[in-house]
């Protein structure tokens, strides 16, 4: 039985080294390849043309992928006249056979070719980084962007939740899973191993990340999770070295402190919602004496916009609210609540009142958990002491809440009439008048 199944190994170790030097002899250029692709051959050959093509792309620069980026979208490309042809023959005769041409020719070509491309295996990274070239190509000709509608098409099929993998990251993990842990950490960066044992080693501190089957070494996205009795206001305390584990007896809250995603080259395909889902049914199952979720989130872009509504403003209330702000890059210790209230009334206005032009949230935290259900729960004047915490806003921090029987419902009221669901706490700070806004504008 060993011996064959050495055999077994050795036969496909042969194989895949057969193939890959026929992919690096292959003289055709690769928009002949491409055409080859697209054409009527059998798996075999199919195969060694992906390979082939695979192969020579890595090998281009710069400038050679620009040029292979404009040949998919110049050569590539639908025939805008005879889908137009199609769509009205559609139109007249409604019928099935029609639809079929017409969907067969709305197709650009290139984007059969990436999904044949994706048909042998490490396919799905090298095109995961072909979009990432593909980023920087649009910078510099916008033209290209047409491209990337195919590339963010086939990859919210491939990468549907539903075919993901959560795994839970600990101590014992492999060494490469927790180097791309640190070097990914995107919310509270991680800046030695000390520091990453100390995120996952005790029980009340656990990491879960999404994996795909065809890239399994490489996380998509992952969560840290604080077990805690209650809820924290302030990231230090949750990251301090010195801090005394919460005892299983005592955890009563799990808090999501951190979400990163790990892959540049699947930006604007959502994974968070469905990880922070998991990741709950997972702690309930486990842990039944969890009864609260909560986020403890940052509120990036608040410095650059209360800076703007402080400007030439003169007034004892603009002079509060600085001292308030100066105030919150101190000590809890040496920071009250009559002191910070007048900033957390306006961290709260900017959360929940501050729009962009399309009438969604300014601040793109909160638009991602309102739109998945969360409650404003608190806000924090003093939640992030750390440099990025001050640069990105005074180290201001929010708890979204996540209440499984109020989810639907906050979807909905969200996403037909904008409405966001605050808890009583935020519904007082609302109610004080801010007078500096009502300046402003």
């Amino acid at each position: 039985m060993l011996q064959s199944s050495f055999l077994t190994d050795l036969l496909a170790t042969i194989t895949n080294r057969t193939q890959q030097t026929a992919a690096t002899r292959d003289a055709r250029p690769i928009k002949e390849l491409c055409e080859v692709l697209l054409s009527n051959i059998g798996d075999v050959s199919a195969n060694s043309v992906v390979r082939s093509i695979l192969h020579k792309y890595r090998k281009l620069n710069d400038a050679e992928r620009m040029q292979f980026f404009r040949c998919l979208a110049e050569d590539f490309d639908i025939d805008p006249d005879a889908v137009g042809m199609l769509a009205q023959r559609y139109a007249d005769t409604r019928s099935a056979r029609d639809l079929a041409a017409l969907t067969a020719q709305a197709e650009p070509r290139r984007q059969e070719i990436l999904r044949r491309l994706n048909r042998v295996p490490g396919a799905t990274a090298d095109l995961v980084a072909m979009r990432c070239d593909l980023f920087d190509a649009i910078a510099k000709d916008p033209a290209l962007a047409r491209i990337d509608l195919d590339f963010a098409h086939l990859f919210a099929s491939w990468f549907n939740p539903g075919f993901l993998v959560l795994r839970r990251i600990n101590w014992n993990s492999p060494a490469n899973i927790l180097e791309k842990i640190i070097a990914y950490e995107a919310v509270h960066a991680i800046d030695s191993w000390d520091a990453l044992r100390l995120r996952l080693l005790p029980e009340d501190r656990q990491c879960f990340a999404y994996f795909h089957p065809s890239m399994p070494e490489e996380p998509l996205i992952f969560v840290e999770v604080a077990l805690t009795n209650g809820i924290p206001g302030d990231i230090q305390s949750v990251l301090a070295d010195d801090r005394d584990a919460t005892p299983a007896g005592r955890m009563d809250t799990a808090v999501f402190y951190s979400i990163s995603n790990c892959q540049a080259g699947l930006r604007g395909i959502s994974f968070g919602n469905a990880l922070i889902k998991h990741v709950v049914e997972d702690l309930s199952a486990s842990l039944p004496q969890l009864k609260t979720f909560v986020t403890l989130s940052p509120i990036p872009g608040f410095r650059e916009w209360i800076d703007g509504v402080l400007a030439d403003q003169s007034t004892p209330e603009a002079g509060a609210l600085r001292t308030a702000l100066h105030k919150s890059e101190q000590e809890p210790a040496q920071v009250d609540d009559k002191t910070t209230e007048p900033l957390r009334r306006y961290i709260a206005h900017y959360l929940v009142h501050e729009r962009r032009a399309k009438g969604d949230p300014m601040n793109a935290v909160a638009r991602f958990h309102l739109g998945n259900g969360a409650i404003v729960h608190n806000v924090y004047a003093c939640g992030d002491r750390s440099a990025n915490g001050q640069r990105a806003s005074y180290g201001a921090m929010v708890n979204y809440l996540y209440d499984p029987a109020k989810i639907d419902r906050n979807i909905e009221d969200f996403t037909t009439t904008g409405t966001v669901a605050t808890s009583r706490i935020i519904s007082a700070l609302l109610k004080t008048p801010r007078t500096l806004i009502n300046k402003a504008t």
